[in-house]
């Protein structure tokens, strides 16, 4: 069988200018995103994202209110709020339950020590944030994660995450309960996200 060579493009050959936080931290400071960009940075790049579909806004607006009445005290919901994942990611989960704290992250983002739960809501991001996003949660240590697949109506809690990836992967029916791992207290039943 002949070998095959491609020749790769000037494009190809070119380095990209890879981001850490901080910096990412001092172009927003600096004023060159505004509120109405949707990037976030992941594994050093910028990446952005696509527009908010109304179902998705809905689920999402949905999920804060059953989440805020259901954490009461013990959670604090943010709403696509970052995630500083050191040295160069930073990414805006839908949803997060954080712990509690007198400043209400005013003075920094969270971290991963500080999420009790993330929740990405997936209708066109699906397989992104499965293979690109879950991945990277769980390299960085964040406890447990939901997808809610929008388009399957279908509930994804990813737990016990490790370097190589979340090793527990449930997939609960319609008609159960479910609870957060760090917060057994607070009881959802899968069928009120729809």
């Amino acid at each position: 069988m002949p070998a095959v060579h491609t020749r790769q493009t000037m494009a190809e050959l070119r380095s990209a200018f890879r981001l850490g936080v901080d910096a990412y931290h001092r172009m927003i400071d600096a004023g060159i995103f505004d509120e109405d960009d949707r990037v976030e940075l992941i594994e050093g790049e910028l990446r952005a994202l696509p527009p908010i579909k109304s179902e998705h806004t809905g689920k999402n607006k949905r999920l804060n209110r059953v989440l805020t009445l259901a954490a009461g005290s013990d959670a604090l919901v943010a709403v696509q709020d970052p995630l500083t994942l050191h040295p160069d990611s930073e990414p805006e989960p839908d949803l997060m339950l954080l712990r509690p704290r007198e400043d209400f992250y005013a003075g920094a983002n969270p971290t991963p020590a500080d999420t009790l739960l993330v929740i990405e809501i997936c209708d066109t991001s699906l397989r992104y944030d499965r293979e690109v996003k879950v991945p990277l949660y769980a390299a960085h240590g964040v406890p447990e994660v939901w997808l809610i697949d929008l388009q399957h109506r279908r509930l994804e809690m990813y737990r016990e995450p490790g370097p190589d990836g979340y090793r527990l992967i449930l997939r609960p029916e319609p008609s159960e309960v479910v609870s957060p791992v760090l917060l057994p207290g607070l009881r959802l039943a899968v069928a009120a996200i729809w």
